[in-house]
């Protein structure tokens, strides 16, 4: 049975944090996140750890899902709910074997040759993006849009994540053209008021979550 996924996915990545990873969770989640990723690609291993199990452990009495960025390791050791794995780390059956079947994996693809690829896998959902020009990567793929998004969703079932520069004046328009969850970073993490921004874009999706639970 397909994955369902929370219609928003927010990203925790800690190289747009001005202040503590663990506390901006805290505060999301008790806005009403429901599933997030930590991304820290400049920490040390021990260091990616020790904050991936600081986190997981904080989310869990809240029921939210807990999604580490690159490393099935570091989730596997975390207690994590998941990996996600981009197109230059290890295949979504190696992280499988990681992680084991019980987790989730997904996947990030930026064509329709890598979306097909993707589908083939035991992977959880499908990451499609840059669907708008980002600033979170330092080398970032080409843009997208929401032309791909429409192009793959008749592909399959399994639960597809819109990423990239999305922000809540797009938020509508992207899960219209196919995406069952929108990845938000930028547009959350560096809001004057991460939480106001976070419900927001709770509220706005809120007859989107009704939609897919009828």
């Amino acid at each position: 049975m397909p994955l369902v996924l929370p219609k928003l996915y927010v990203i925790l990545d800690a190289a747009l944090l001005t202040n503590s990873e663990i506390e901006l969770a805290r505060r999301l989640a008790e806005a009403g996140v429901r599933l997030i990723q930590y991304r820290n690609k400049k920490a040390a291993a021990r260091e990616l750890f020790e904050r991936s199990r600081e986190i997981s452990e904080l989310l869990r009495p809240y029921g939210v899902r807990f999604i580490v960025n690159d490393r099935p390791d570091v989730a596997y050791l975390a207690n994590a709910d998941g990996v996600h794995v981009g197109q230059e780390d290890l295949d979504v059956g190696q992280a499988r074997g990681i992680i084991g079947r019980e987790k989730w994996v997904g996947v990030s693809t930026h064509n329709l040759k890598q979306f097909q690829s993707a589908i083939a896998t035991s992977a959880d959902y499908i990451a499609v993006g840059p669907i708008f020009s980002t600033s979170t990567k330092a080398n970032p793929d080409p843009v997208v849009g929401s032309a791909l998004l429409r192009q793959v969703r008749p592909l399959t079932d399994k639960a597809i994540v819109a990423i990239g520069g999305i922000t809540l004046e797009r938020a509508a328009g992207v899960i219209e053209a196919g995406a069952d969850s929108l990845a938000v970073s930028s547009d959350i993490l560096r809001a004057a008021d991460p939480v106001r921004r976070t419900r927001q874009f709770l509220d706005l999706l809120e007859p989107a979550n009704h939609a897919a639970a009828v």
